[in-house]
């Protein structure tokens, strides 16, 4: 078994010398133009919905400001 000098805690980093590959990746896919508005109107179109949940959303959350006078209920009285 090949022995290598210095100690290498992981054989996958030891082995990874034999293992070279001459076969090369094929060149990236260039993206257009209609992929690159697609992704910018999904963009803002969350974007766009994360801002109108806080708009209308914050309100709703808001504590609610107690009536000036209590109410009394009828039956109170009799």
């Amino acid at each position: 078994m090949f022995r290598r000098r210095e100690s290498v805690p992981f054989t996958f980093v030891a082995e990874a010398d034999r293992f070279r590959s001459n076969v090369t990746p094929p060149p990236r896919e260039r993206v257009g133009a209609g992929r690159i508005v697609g992704r910018t109107l999904v963009g803002l179109t969350v974007v766009a919905g994360l801002a109108g949940s806080l708009l209308f959303g914050v309100p709703a959350l808001e504590p609610t400001q107690s009536p000036a006078h209590s109410q009394q209920s009828q039956a109170d009285g009799r």
